[in-house]
């Protein structure tokens, strides 16, 4: 797809347009801003982690988690193991729960929280139904501002039915992640087009052949090595098929954990690949879209440069919002937005808005994805060679 036609141009749309700010005025608000839902979140749900139960409408997400090493100055390692099993019965899945809780012990993270949680249905696709993102959305959040985690330092892994939920979850969630480890899943539909900026690790026995696991892991390490060799900043990848190992690798997966832990999350990348899954978000970095218009198959490619972003191709969007902060460039000097053509979709000054600051952290929660100024392009695409 390839953009053809510029129909307008809006700042602000969407979010109540207020007085502008100044930069001081956007950095003061911001930390204001971001201390007092800080305590609003440790105030509303502290009980919630003590109890170690997320519950959101009729589902329940239990957690136990387990602390390795020192809290560095940078905060706390947070590391999110899901569970094997699915398609069985509860007390299967309660004893694959307790497994992963203590493969802990096993991998050990450095200097990390390590949270095992059990998934809330006990369905084949247990972890990767629309739910859980807004459930692990909810637990990352609750351990940055209860425990102190650097939210840049969060790593998401999972074995057998819990690494088809990192095949699925990690693409569609990077933007919380600095990282995420497969170990012996399948990633049914998924693509790994979102993994851009995250390193990813898969692991899986030679001889795990049940839903040909072994030979699908192959296959994904080399669609990430093609991906990397074309944008060599990003693809991060270590993919490892394990000789004379079955479903069980014995352990030999765990070199995943401090592969993982030499990289930390870049909030505000400079180049953003967004592919819309089954389960659709409205946000992905510094890319949105108008509540309601998020639909499976969409494509955002963008990159920023000093103060020019160009939207190298979109498929199946009408409407994108492009998202900015003081972190990503000069909101005082004028912005530019490019098409892949070479044609201006956007010159002038973004003005910084309180409200659009209020609105990102409120539906974020995450100080460094908070933005101040807003850029909506309604565009018209067509097909393109």
């Amino acid at each position: 797809m390839k953009i053809i036609l510029i129909l307008s141009v809006t700042i602000l749309t969407g979010v109540a347009a207020q007085a502008e700010l100044s930069k001081d005025e956007a950095k003061t608000m911001g930390a204001k801003l971001w201390a007092e839902h800080q305590a609003a979140i440790r105030k509303e749900r502290s009980a919630e982690m003590d109890s170690k139960v997320i519950q959101i409408n009729e589902h329940t997400f239990r957690f136990e988690s387990k602390k390795y090493g020192k809290k560095p100055d940078r905060g706390w390692d947070l590391f999110i193991s899901m569970h094997g099993g699915g398609g069985t019965t509860a007390e299967m899945n309660d004893s694959q729960w307790k497994n992963q809780i203590r493969l802990g012990d096993a991998y050990k993270p450095k200097n990390a929280i390590y949270v095992a949680p059990r998934a809330p249905t006990d369905t084949w696709n247990l972890w990767h139904q629309g739910h859980i993102d807004e459930l692990l959305d909810r637990l990352i959040e609750n351990f940055l501002n209860l425990e102190d985690v650097n939210p840049n330092r969060v790593y998401l892994m999972g074995y057998s039915a819990g690494g088809d939920g990192v095949y699925q979850l990690a693409p569609r969630m990077a933007d919380r992640l600095a990282g995420a480890a497969m170990m012996a899943g399948h990633p049914n539909d998924a693509s790994p087009l979102g993994l851009r900026n995250i390193a990813f690790a898969i692991h899986v026995g030679e001889a795990d052949r049940s839903y040909k696991r072994n030979t699908v892991a192959a296959d994904w390490g080399k669609q990430l090595d093609a991906l990397q060799k074309s944008d060599a900043d990003g693809y991060a990848n270590q993919v490892q098929v394990h000789k004379g190992k079955g479903h069980w690798m014995d352990l030999d997966d765990k070199v995943a954990v401090p592969w993982l832990q030499r990289f930390s999350r870049n909030p505000l990348p400079q180049k953003v690949i967004w592919r819309q899954d089954d389960v659709v978000h409205e946000r992905f970095y510094w890319l949105a879209l108008p509540p309601g218009s998020e639909k499976k198959g969409q494509l955002a490619v963008a990159t920023i440069g000093g103060q020019t972003i160009r939207i190298e191709k979109t498929e199946e969007i009408n409407t994108l919002l492009i998202r900015l902060n003081d972190d990503m460039l000069d909101l005082d000097h004028p912005v530019k937005v490019f098409a892949s053509d070479g044609s201006e979709l956007f010159a002038g000054k973004v003005a910084r808005s309180e409200e659009l600051a209020k609105h990102t952290l409120k539906t974020r929660g995450d100080q460094q994805l908070m933005f101040f100024g807003e850029i909506e392009i309604s565009l018209e695409a067509e097909k393109g060679k």
